[in-house]
């Protein structure tokens, strides 16, 4: 998994002030209130809110709070509509750069694309620019910092559960799954009593690109923390190998 280092990054955010905390507990709420606007509040017949909350247990995001973002979206307390857009584009040195956002102003967020592009030495592309050089696949972060799991037992469970493939890393487990089996793996692995880092459907790079230059690493850096910093951002992929 060389290049999609950001297990340890997962930990980090997890680790941030409560400030940082809140605007990703923020990002993940919107994500459940969409689901439940879209299939309603019942987990057992809404797989988008099932994997939702699966995602925000994963990022540590209080279970109450879990449960008045829901209430609130099914109750109507929450009238804001939100619209998912693609952004796709090129960071500097042409590393490609996948932008998956969340909002309610689509000529602002459009905006905002293309300045932190255009200010960190990247440029905005068109829709599928650089998409075919990646794969969606769920992706299963299991937690082993202890180093108390074996990784022949985590693959076989993961097979057994439906799983494509499984690497270790860092003190991790990543379970990678096909997108339509990803709900499925993860719900078996949660009852197995496996401790998540991250659990969401992902866009994969199949190959990665280094940045040599100190300042074209800088400028990569920044223009990741701008993005994941934007509220309308929900998730942001790319094939440098930091």
């Amino acid at each position: 998994m060389a290049g999609h280092s950001k297990w340890k990054n997962i930990r980090e955010r997890k680790g941030k002030s409560d400030a940082q905390r809140g605007k990703i507990f923020t990002k993940v709420a919107r994500e459940i209130s969409v689901a439940v606007k879209e299939g309603g509040a019942d987990l057992a017949q809404n797989s988008k809110l099932r994997d939702a909350v699966a995602k925000a247990r994963a990022a540590n995001m209080p279970n109450d709070s879990i449960k008045r973002t829901i209430e609130k979206a099914a109750g109507g307390g929450d009238n804001t509509t939100y619209e998912v857009g693609i952004y796709e584009g090129y960071g500097p040195r042409g590393v490609a750069v996948i932008v998956e956002t969340m909002t309610d102003n689509k000529n602002r967020t459009a905006a905002d694309m293309r300045h932190y592009f255009d200010k960190y030495g990247g440029n905005l592309g068109t829709e599928g620019c650089v998409s075919w050089s990646f794969d969606k696949k769920g992706v299963i972060v299991i937690d082993n910092e202890s180093g108390a799991l074996e990784e022949e037992a985590v693959m076989l469970d993961a097979l057994e559960a439906g799983a494509a493939d499984l690497e270790s890393e860092e003190g991790v487990f990543a379970v990678y799954t096909a997108p339509e089996q990803f709900g499925d793996v993860r719900v078996a692995l949660e009852e197995k009593g496996y401790n998540f880092l991250s659990t969401q459907v992902e866009m994969v790079p199949q190959s990665y690109i280094q940045l040599e230059g100190e300042e074209d690493r800088k400028k990569m850096e920044k223009l990741l923390t701008m993005l994941e910093d934007l509220d309308d951002v929900q998730n942001t992929w790319h094939n440098w190998e930091e």
